[in-house]
């Protein structure tokens, strides 16, 4: 099992930040450190904050580490052409020296699309997008020239150089849905990520992924699984200073704490110190989850990836994962 961070770009990261956030995990030896690719999330209102550019940092992220795998948790098919994604992906993993996962989804937040002028189709087109867009990328990180005729993306003799390793990148595809997400991760992913599950959740979506690979003939722990996590962890300093900040991120500011808390903990958020983390991953680990990405939102402290580090990355580091089949 092994512990790893996420950040949500969009909720004011500013480059101090993320180059901060940046050193701060290849420090402390996290395998991993995702972030979100938004422009914003929530009312449009209230919720426009400084939000970098995924791609971009992304650039920083391989100049500043060197030892972290990093991407995108995930990027929408909706936001940019998807050839321009697939050659960004491409060389960033190259300059990265072959770190970078290419996390991908269908999009979810119309206000985002609408604010900035970005066509927002229906879910069936946004999937069907997605889809084409996966082998489309995966024809232009084929060795040499690629042609590709796809429903609405194409590709006649174009040959992505510099030209990325055999395999890579990897795709990543992130969410829970058991009509299109779970069986497109079957077929194309070589990570599956969802998102704050209970370990009877998860083993739920485990097993309908299972089915999904078994229908196309593919053995399910070729997939790696990993979950992406909300939390208030740490000394109980910490965890009310992350239950609190949570309540405003989730809209529950008037709420007596400790009755959010435990609201929040029985949606399969982890709540609790060193011991009740490290047996809550313990116990994911052991369903078949390989890595779980923190959120890392409150960006001006570094005290919950040091607790993380210190206090539960070695004690979980041993726990084997569990089979998926």
């Amino acid at each position: 099992m092994r512990v790893a961070l996420m950040v949500e770009g969009q909720n004011g990261l500013t480059w101090e930040r993320w180059r901060h956030i940046l050193r701060l995990a290849d420090r402390l030896e996290f395998p991993s450190l995702f972030r979100s690719d938004h422009y914003f999330t929530g009312p449009i209102e209230t919720s426009q904050q400084d939000s970098l550019e995924c791609f971009l940092s992304f650039v920083m992220a391989a100049v500043e580490t060197s030892n972290l795998r990093f991407g995108p948790m995930v990027t929408p098919v909706t936001f940019r052409r998807p050839v321009d994604v697939g050659r960004m992906a491409a060389q960033i993993d190259q300059l990265s020296g072959g770190r970078f996962v290419m996390g991908l989804g269908a999009g979810w937040n119309q206000p985002e699309h609408d604010a900035y002028g970005l066509d927002f189709p229906p879910t069936r087109e946004r999937f069907d997008r997605l889809e084409d867009a996966i082998n489309m990328m995966r024809a232009l990180w084929s060795p040499g020239r690629s042609s590709y005729q796809g429903q609405y993306y194409q590709l006649d003799q174009a040959d992505c150089l510099p030209s990325p390793e055999p395999g890579r990148p990897p795709i990543l595809i992130g969410g829970g849905g058991e009509k299109r997400t779970i069986p497109m991760a079957a077929k194309y992913a070589s990570e599956w990520n969802c998102v704050s599950l209970t370990p009877e959740a998860y083993g739920h979506k485990r097993d309908v992924m299972a089915q999904a690979c078994e229908a196309i003939d593919r053995s399910p722990d070729e997939i790696e699984h990993s979950m992406m996590m909300f939390h208030a962890v740490g000394t109980p300093e910490l965890v009310e200073a992350g239950g609190r900040f949570a309540q405003g991120m989730f809209g529950r500011p008037g709420q007596p704490l400790d009755e959010f808390l435990t609201e929040f903990g029985s949606m399969g958020r982890l709540v609790g110190g060193a011991d009740q983390t490290v047996d809550a991953l313990g116990r994911l680990a052991e369903a078949g989850v390989a890595e779980v990405q923190f959120q890392h939102f409150m960006f001006d402290r570094d005290d919950v990836p040091e607790f993380l580090a210190r206090d539960v990355a070695p004690q979980v580091a041993g726990i084997a994962v569990g089979s998926h089949s």
